[in-house]
């Protein structure tokens, strides 16, 4: 597939490196020179220097062929602009990045496809969502919800109290009359390992199971997490991302914002209605600690800088937190989050990326989510044709070894699948694989 990007920045650049693994025909338009240079040292793909927005770059960079035209500029007119212009010049699909709330109005949807603008995105809201989602299910790391949660994938630590420790996943079902659940996929040491039958867990495991919603309380229950329920949240930082999770928490939680830039903190007073914002050295311990820290049930740490929010977060857990997240740049963090101590790392990067993704993946695509750490990609397929998927059941279908079947959404029904399962046009069928099974599984779906 031929794609283009325009802006070669940390959301342009990461995307283009995961396509670019996928063996898809990249050209990365940018007007800095110095940033393509280091695009073209780290990646196989085309590059542009020059002005986005410029018919001559567009027909240099031969629009008209892509299907896929992805503007990720740091402006946010420049990118409404340019995908209008790549859609004039015959490209099939375009998204552009934007971060004005009103964008994502439902009334506004409309008119931006008649505009020629198919996809907006943008990654401050789609990592303020993801903060709120954890927020409501804090005793998890991580949880990825599908089709409005009728399925549920959750993400905890074997930690000294977990009682499953020991166990194999055939020990654990056998006994577990709660609820029913799927193990998609295991972290130990850094490695990914699809669990099986016989998988033996251990102290420091850290396991993703998928669900039907309403069991995640008796999930909880079971892997021996408390529950508990978020009252006060401590949010650090005065970036866009800060105030963006503030604007959408502050209605269900008493939040306390520590940030440094006075001018900064007038913004956010202006823009918030309930949160405290309070003048003062985010990275400062004992600032956070006279601030109340040790009375918080969550801390975000949301500063511009990546290592003030893991050593703040490590901080945060050593006093009694209950639940910590941390916003980071780099990408190889997140292999080593849960063996650090931090609940939950946000990339914004990565969270963008998937948003993207499925419109690169063959078949009918509806969702994809990376579990952080894991290599593998949870993608959320329609069957939208009668074939083999829906005449033989799962067990028969030869699925690489490599994937799992976390569940199945078939209307307002939710199922966890056994061998036995057959699948019926519009199911929406979640799936773990790992990359050396993506394209198998595509063509399966496709």
């Amino acid at each position: 597939m031929k794609i283009i990007i325009a802006g070669a920045g940390a959301v342009g650049f990461h995307v283009a490196e995961l396509l670019s693994k996928e063996d898809q025909d990249i050209t990365l338009i940018d007007a800095d020179e110095e940033v393509l240079n280091h695009a073209n040292t780290h990646l196989d793909v085309l590059t542009i220097c020059g002005d986005a927005a410029s018919i001559n770059i567009l027909e240099q960079a031969k629009v008209d062929k892509a299907r896929l035209f992805i503007a990720v500029t740091t402006s946010e007119k420049t990118n409404l602009l340019l995908a209008i212009l790549a859609k004039q010049m015959g490209v099939r699909k375009t998204i552009a990045r934007v971060n004005n709330p009103e964008y994502f109005e439902e009334s506004q949807k409309e008119k931006f496809k008649n505009l020629g603008i198919d996809v907006l995105i943008s990654p401050q809201l789609l990592a303020a969502q993801e903060i709120k989602r954890l927020l409501k299910r804090a005793s998890f790391t991580d949880l990825f919800e599908f089709e409005n949660g009728k399925i549920s994938v959750v993400g905890f630590t074997l930690d000294t109290i977990c009682p499953l420790i020991n166990q194999t996943i055939s020990q654990i079902d056998a006994v577990n009359h709660d609820f029913t659940f799927r193990g998609v996929a295991l972290l130990r040491e850094n490695k990914t390992i699809i669990p099986k039958g016989n998988t033996l867990l251990r102290k420091g495991d850290h396991l993703y199971i998928a669900t039907r919603n309403q069991y995640l309380d008796a999930a909880m229950n079971f892997v021996g997490k408390q529950l508990k329920p978020i009252k006060n949240v401590m949010i650090i930082g005065g970036t866009p991302l800060a105030l963006r999770t503030a604007q959408l928490i502050e209605s269900l939680y008493s939040i306390k914002i520590v940030l440094k830039d006075k001018e900064v903190g007038k913004k956010f007073i202006e823009k918030l209605a309930k949160s405290l914002v309070i003048h003062a050295d985010p990275s400062n311990i004992d600032t956070l600690k006279e601030e109340g820290l040790e009375q918080m049930d969550a801390f975000i740490a949301l500063t511009p800088n990546s290592e003030t929010n893991i050593i703040t977060s490590l901080i945060a857990e050593e006093v009694g937190v209950y639940k910590t997240i941390a916003k980071v740049d780099n990408v190889d963090y997140t292999h080593i989050s849960q063996n650090i101590g931090i609940d939950t790392i946000i990339n914004k990067k990565l969270i963008a990326a998937n948003n993207i993704f499925r419109f690169v993946r063959k078949g009918k695509v509806e969702a994809i989510a990376s579990l952080h750490g894991v290599d593998a990609e949870m993608i959320e397929f329609e069957i939208h044709k009668s074939n083999r998927l829906t005449k033989k059941p799962i067990r028969e279908l030869h699925l690489p070894k490599e994937t799992v079947i976390a569940g199945v959404v078939r209307g307002d029904q939710s199922f966890i699948p056994d061998g036995d399962f057959i699948f019926e046009i519009n199911d929406k069928v979640i799936v773990l694989a790992l990359p050396e099974a993506i394209h198998q599984v595509e063509e399966t779906f496709k």
